[in-house]
């Protein structure tokens, strides 16, 4: 039970929302590759390029562009894909935009996630689900202890705020409708900080390398001496598909609350990052960048034995591989390669390294 089972997955009917982000398109390029059909729901890339478009060559059965603020137009769409396992990805997912859209933060983050869960409520087909939150969701008093999760919850910007709700907002619904044996069993992930491939979002470390590296300017940090558990985007969504299938088949015996991040030699500064990425990529440095900025926490690390010790999930890629990997694609993608074979090689190389791990 410790290992992504390739059999559970193939033809699983599988509810993703927020596939045409980040990690939803990796998410979707895995879960295709075992078998699974995937139905996503989201609203269209906001980025060009992306890496949704970049495997477009795995046409889904369902590619739906709806907003999850529209509980109406959500739930009928669940109700018509009838999913045996949800994972909901679907965010507003950036600490700088949260300040300057705080309702849409909110609007998206907690009432997209009632949203969902009252959709899946209404769903007899799903089983088990995972709602996907963040390591943000605690409250930060920066002590340098890692984060588990029993500690607090809370959150002083916006996002961070946002997604602690969207936590309360599924206790709630797994408190009040999801009980009893014929229940769908619902936990929440929270991962740390993650870089890969395909990431061209704005205010994200390695997409802001990337463009500086193309345009021939140092990157402009914010916090440069803030520390974040770093890791590579298939590590936590190992994690993601171990823990909705652990749900399937233990759902007494799995824990609804999981925290996905590195071993600690992967809590690293900005700035400690960046200048890794640039000797693997070939930036140009780093610079303060000017005037005031919205508060960030300084020192956010996760603690991950749960995982370890429920699902037998561990870290596959170190904080060395993760900057190697990150940057292999990037190399790649700027030579003109064919990234969609890039991704999926990369995919195949992790799955490799789990059974090696």
């Amino acid at each position: 039970m410790n290992r992504i089972d390739k059999t559970f997955w193939s033809q699983r009917r599988v509810l993703l929302t927020g596939h045409t982000g980040f990690k939803g398109a990796w998410l979707s390029a895995w879960l295709r590759q075992m078998g699974a059909s995937v139905h996503g729901i989201s609203l269209p890339p906001v980025t060009d390029p992306n890496l949704h478009a970049i495997m477009s060559g795995q046409a889904l059965p369902a590619d739906e562009h709806i907003d999850i603020r529209d509980g109406g137009a959500l739930a009928a769409c669940v109700q018509a894909i009838h999913p045996d396992i949800v994972l909901h990805l679907a965010a507003q997912p950036l600490v700088r935009t949260s300040y300057q859209q705080p309702e849409l933060t909110f609007s998206t983050n907690v009432m997209g996630t009632v949203n969902m869960l009252d959709a899946v409520r209404m769903t007899p087909s799903v089983r088990a689900g995972v709602i996907i939150t963040t390591d943000k969701v605690y409250v930060n008093r920066e002590t340098g202890k890692p984060f588990d999760e029993m500690d607090r919850l809370g959150g002083h910007d916006p996002y961070s705020s946002s997604k602690a709700c969207a936590e309360l907002v599924t206790q709630c619904y797994r408190d009040s409708f999801f009980k009893g044996a014929d229940a769908p069993a619902i936990a929440t992930a929270r991962a740390g900080n993650v870089i890969g491939g395909g990431d061209w979002s704005a205010d994200r470390l390695v997409p802001d390398v990337v463009r500086a590296m193309i345009a021939g300017r140092p990157v402009e940090l914010r916090y440069p001496r803030s520390v974040r558990p770093w890791q590579h985007v298939l590590d936590p969504l190992h994690g993601y598909l171990l823990l909705a299938q652990h749900l399937w088949l233990r759902p007494q015996a799995t824990p609804r609350v999981v925290n996905f991040g590195p071993d600690p030699a992967g809590f690293v500064t900005v700035a400690g990052m960046l200048e890794r990425l640039d000797i693997a990529i070939g930036g140009r440095g780093w610079q303060q960048a000017p005037g005031d900025h919205p508060s960030e926490a300084g020192l956010l690390t996760l603690a991950i034995d749960r995982a370890k010790e429920t699902l037998g999930w561990q870290p596959v890629l170190d904080v060395d591989q993760t900057i190697a990997w990150t940057a292999d694609w990037y190399q790649a993608w700027h030579k003109g390669h064919d990234m969609r074979a890039m991704t999926l090689k990369q995919i195949s190389d992790f799955e490799k390294a789990i059974d090696l791990s």
